[in-house]
């Protein structure tokens, strides 16, 4: 097995792992409204989103080798494009478009990640498609192309929430390009917002790569300093960081040759030392297929970690819960004996009935078990229900948030844990969800462990070496297994495992 084999197969027992252990769990409690490997099992994603004017399409065209995305200075497309590879053709063919699919056939496929996009609505099926291409730049990675942010554009105007499905795609994309021109330079609106809200929540930072394009449409060196300088100015503002990440500068050849028959002399004169950008963004994006390794991890390491974290708080509620209705009954139960001797007194003081040593004892009785029925059936509920929305008042109180880290995981799941509290009336069985934590808790511990020294080893891997195709590339103590453990047995401690 090669380098390339390799990741391929540490890909699928990832998703192997993510299918087995953790998505049961995120679907039965609401964790998740799709399979978590729905997610991951696809190949890697690169998302460009950038200004309406910022030139996306022209760069895509100019990696793919041919006009497939439509190009222009006005607004061009407005739909979410995914641009995927077709090996039916061989190489030597002509770049182009050999099939176009709509949203509702990528949104239904299960061969593809998008099923969760469903909830956007009808009109956003419309705005997403899918295009096959033979082009050999996407034999291990695909691309979305996004359509360009504007600065006065709403939710009205584009008839769904296009944050919420930047955040959505921001989710499972290996590679997030941001690109921008220099006429916008980091002031449309819809850019400030993705940057500030949306991609802080939905991924994580090195993830993100920003990209000044078109400069050749800058005269002077001195013009492109100061359009690098007032990007700087903007990034700033809208990240709220100091420390700028690296911005890679480019354009298109072939655009400008088109418009202008060539850069000017002015232009040539610092053009020329700005090659190596293109080259060095060209291979940043062909190793989306290493980078979607690291992210692999990344999304077992961090679900498993929130699904723990989640059960964590569901458990202490359950339990919460329990204490409560115990004291409840009990007190319920002791009015209810109180409430039969005083209806026992009562009758025999008013002379009603006689001293009988039978009748007596039944008639206290039965009213003492009309009145824990009463209870039980009416007013043990109400003090649940007050008691649930005490719980969900004070739903921080479920947890232990000690660390910056709990409270950046508590605050993705809080909502999740206060909908499933409300739609199981805090009633879920505390044995299902001990032994569910108990399968995550195992995944966390030892499957994400196991999945970083896989990764350690194929940094040690050159593309002639070669390995046991049939060999299980995650371990747990220096021995290959193909069983992950379910949990423990919450009494012996002992391990349970399915093959």
């Amino acid at each position: 097995m090669n380098r390339e084999t390799y990741i391929d197969k540490l890909r699928t027992e990832l998703v192997d792992m993510v299918k087995d252990n953790l998505s049961p769990v995120a679907m039965d409690y609401g964790y998740s409204d799709a399979p978590l490997e729905v997610n991951i099992k696809w190949r890697p994603l690169v998302m460009v989103i950038g200004n309406y004017s910022s030139g996306k399409s022209t760069l895509i065209n100019d990696f793919l080798g041919g006009n497939i995305q439509t190009t222009g200075q006005a607004p061009t497309d407005d739909s979410f494009t995914v641009i995927t590879y077709d090996d039916a053709l061989p190489d030597s063919v002509k770049v182009h478009t050999t099939e176009e699919r709509d949203g509702k056939f990528l949104m239904n496929d299960p061969d593809y990640p998008f099923e969760s996009l469903k909830k956007h609505g009808q009109r956003f099926s419309a705005h997403f498609r899918l295009k096959k291409v033979n082009s050999p730049f996407l034999k291990n990675l695909a691309i979305i192309d996004t359509p360009g942010m504007h600065d006065s554009i709403s939710e009205q105007d584009r008839g769904y929430n296009y944050q919420h499905v930047i955040g959505d795609l921001a989710e499972i994309a290996d590679l997030i390009l941001v690109l921008f021109d220099p006429h916008k330079a980091g002031t449309v609106q819809e850019a400030h917002k993705s940057l500030k809200e949306t991609l802080p929540v939905k991924t994580f930072e090195d993830r993100i790569l920003f990209v000044l394009n078109r400069i050749d449409e800058c005269e002077t060196l001195m013009d492109l300093l100061r359009v690098y300088g007032t990007l700087c100015w903007n990034l700033s503002q809208m990240t709220g960081r100091k420390d700028i990440p690296l911005i890679r500068l480019t354009y298109s050849h072939l655009v400008s040759k088109q418009h202008s028959g060539g850069p000017s002399q002015e232009q040539m004169a610092y053009l020329h030392f700005l090659e190596n950008q293109r080259e060095e963004l060209k291979q940043a994006i062909l190793k989306a297929p290493q980078y979607r390794l690291d992210h692999l991890a990344t999304f077992v390491e961090v679900h498993s970690e929130r699904l723990k974290h989640f059960l964590e708080a569901l458990i202490a509620a359950r339990k919460k819960n329990i204490l409560y209705k115990t004291k409840i009954i009990i007190t319920g139960f002791m009015l209810s004996l109180i409430s039969g001797g005083a209806v026992g007194l009562g009758l025999v003081l008013a002379q009603l009935i006689p001293m009988d040593p039978v009748v007596l004892p039944s008639t206290a009785g039965g009213s003492a078990l009309l009145f824990f029925m009463i209870w039980l059936n009416s007013i043990q509920k109400i003090f649940l229900r007050k008691h649930l929305d005490h719980t969900i008042k004070d739903i921080d109180s479920l947890t232990i948030l000690e660390t910056q880290t709990r409270k950046d995981s508590w605050q993705s799941i809080k909502d999740l844990v206060i909908r499933f509290i409300k739609r199981s009336n805090n009633s879920s069985s505390l044995w299902d969800m001990q032994s569910d934590y108990g399968i995550v808790e195992e995944t966390h511990e030892h499957g994400a462990k196991d999945v970083r020294e896989a990764l350690n080893e194929l940094s040690g891997i050159r593309d002639n070496m070669t390995i046991d195709p049939k060999a299980s590339l995650l371990r747990k103590e220096d021995e290959f297994i193909d069983v992950y453990p379910l949990g423990k047995n919450i009494f012996t401690g002992a391990p349970i495992y399915y093959t």
